[in-house]
């Protein structure tokens, strides 16, 4: 049936543009966003995953950030004990030296002295952002209330996005859950020197010396921690009138001081390794979250050019065959032609 009213391969045209159109803006919103799920309803699931894990990549980002700021105050931290471990090793073999007969042991110390002069400059330089774990001074003191903490590492466990610390513990002189003592010299005249290797009697103490040698005097004097004995603060020195036993005695606090001092750097030393796998695996765990989230919310820009081409010449099709619906409704009009 022919009707002036209805025009049904008009309509059926229509119907069949309209999704050519629509088809035709979301191939177009693909090719120029670069994205087939850029929104929550182009596919929910995907768009809530790509969402979380993009929130994620920026965190890492910040991490990645904090770790390689911790990393250099543990590199500068290293740095300063590895240097100072070279001035002791030279300090020890002076102390030997003066140990031989008939040396001039005022010489030897002229150089001992030089020596210990760098171990202060050492002590001073090793500071990054402000930290200086290798001296303390009174400003020090609320730190060691409170431990400082490294961005070590960050993990996920279902729903929750957690940041991992390193705990560097001046007070209680740990780090990494291994006891040391933490600082080089302590210089703090309310704990007398107690915190620092350099500067601390308790090695005296341990070896059952009457005399409490120190490498450098430091601030406070006469105190040594956990209740230990007091025993008079000297500053390792040699003179002409040192006797061999006193000498000694000052090489071995000289070498109980190098173990500890050791020990430090050791663990520093893997704890900078430590933040240092995690910066390449946050790198690569980065990278990876990328390729994850593209390949669920990326368009395959070689099909969707190919799905326009396509698109855009059934488009053009079907206008003309909505031009040739319309005409034959007005071809109706030449049967009342005279």
């Amino acid at each position: 049936m022919t009707s002036i009213i209805t025009n049904t391969a008009a309509i059926s045209t229509i119907a069949h543009l309209r999704d050519i159109n629509d088809g035709l803006l979301s191939s177009q919103t693909r090719a120029s966003s670069g994205y087939r799920v850029g929104t929550s309803a182009d596919n929910a699931a995907y768009w809530s995953i790509a969402t979380t894990m993009r929130s994620d990549n920026r965190s890492l980002s910040a991490v990645e950030d904090a770790l390689g700021l911790g990393a250099a105050m543990v590199d500068t931290a290293t740095t300063g004990f590895k240097s100072a471990i070279d001035v002791m090793d030279d300090i020890k073999s002076r102390l030997v030296a003066g140990r031989e007969p008939g040396v001039d042991r005022n010489k030897i110390n002229a150089e001992i002295t030089e020596l210990k002069a760098q171990l202060g400059t050492i002590a001073d330089a090793a500071s990054f952002n402000g930290e200086n774990w290798l001296k303390h001074r009174d400003t020090d003191q609320p730190w060691l209330k409170q431990p400082i903490q490294i961005v070590a590492s960050v993990s996920r466990n279902s729903n929750v996005f957690a940041v991992e610390t390193l705990h560097y513990e001046r007070q209680a002189s740990t780090f990494a859950d291994k006891q040391i003592i933490n600082a080089l010299v302590d210089d703090s005249a309310q704990t007398h020197g107690e915190y620092g290797i350099l500067t601390s009697e308790a090695y005296a103490v341990d070896l059952g010396l009457t005399t409490g040698y120190v490498m450098v005097q430091g601030s406070g004097t006469n105190s040594v921690p956990n209740g230990a004995p007091v025993l008079p603060r000297v500053e390792i020195s040699i003179s002409s009138a040192t006797t061999d036993q006193e000498i000694e005695d000052m090489i071995s606090v000289t070498d109980a001081m190098l173990m500890d001092m050791t020990t430090t750097a050791t663990v520093l030393g893997t704890a900078g390794a430590r933040i240092g796998r995690q910066e390449n695996f946050v790198a690569d765990l980065r990278d990876t979250i990328d390729r994850g989230v593209g390949r669920l919310v990326d368009a395959d820009m070689t099909q969707e050019s190919a799905k326009l081409k396509a698109l855009t010449t059934q488009q053009s099709l079907g206008t003309s065959a909505l031009s040739i619906a319309n005409q034959h409704a007005s071809n109706i009009m030449t049967l009342y032609q005279n």
